[in-house]
């Protein structure tokens, strides 16, 4: 399987170094980048091929991974247009928002595509990656698919390309909620006179535990929740508090919100 990426930004880099990792041979992962200093970084790096140009890249290539921008997409995929008419390759989105008929629009061509939606804990390899195909994805190109975005954490393949607004707002955006929640606890411990490193440290480990608790247990997690709460106990008492405060629909304004101005970008990039 000769891979090309298209754009050799944290996302490609983060793919490659995956690649490398799981002994994928470096002979046939290439990278185009108009950017000099990225690709010379890439080839010191994992010691792939690199080109300026999308004509050369795409010289008999199996899939076309495309680690660009949104705003940039439907340029960089009308110029590659004719390569990928001509070599017919699995083309692999990580843009965000953008919709698989749009990129078979820009490309003029009945493409095998599968879009994906990573984030970046990907950069360590812990990343959460949805993914859908359309109709044109043979399950061999599925397979090709989920084993590059498996180098750098889990997949999940969604039926429903609409699903992927709803992953796009869970594990794409998700991040940025943990973060927030976690430096709410921080500054909350802080300000009851715990010093800020220690609380920091202690927060960040805890999020860290519970995480791997809630991954490697085969309980699910209302049942990790319900043998950590004893009753009358302290964490009852916090989560108490979490329930007067409806936590559960706090949650789900969050993910409707994301969800909802992740169809508004896609309406206006496939407007573009």
């Amino acid at each position: 399987m000769k891979i090309t990426f298209i754009g050799g930004g944290n996302m490609a880099s983060s793919l490659i170094g995956g690649l490398v990792a799981d002994e994928f041979n470096v002979a046939d992962i290439s990278v185009v980048d108009i950017d000099p200093e990225k690709r010379q970084h890439l080839s010191q790096q994992f010691g792939v091929q690199t080109f300026s140009e999308l004509s050369a890249a795409l010289e008999q290539v199996d899939v076309a991974a495309f680690c660009i921008k949104p705003q940039n997409f439907q340029e960089v995929a009308q110029a590659a247009a004719i390569d990928i008419k001509r070599q017919k390759p699995l083309v692999i989105s990580i843009a965000a928002g953008i919709r698989t008929s749009d990129i078979a629009t820009w490309l003029d061509d009945a493409s095998a595509i599968v879009r994906a939606m990573s984030n970046t804990p990907a950069l360590l390899r812990c990343g959460a990656s949805g993914l859908y195909a359309n109709a044109r994805v043979t399950q061999a190109q599925r397979d090709q698919a989920e084993s590059i975005l498996r180098a750098t954490g889990i997949v999940e393949w969604v039926q429903d390309e609409s699903l992927m607004d709803v992953v796009t707002a869970l594990s794409g955006s998700g991040p940025a909620y943990f973060f927030r929640i976690m430096e709410s606890l921080t500054a909350a411990a802080s300000q009851m006179g715990l010093p800020q490193e220690a609380a920091h440290l202690l927060t960040i480990q805890t999020a860290l535990g519970a995480a791997r608790m809630a991954l490697e247990s085969d309980d699910n997690i209302a049942t990790l929740r319900q043998r950590v709460t004893s009753p009358g106990g302290t964490t009852e008492q916090g989560l108490k508090v979490m329930e007067e405060n409806n936590i559960d629909q706090f949650m789900a304004d969050i993910l409707d919100a994301a969800r909802k101005r992740s169809i508004e970008l896609a309406d206006q990039l496939g407007e573009v």
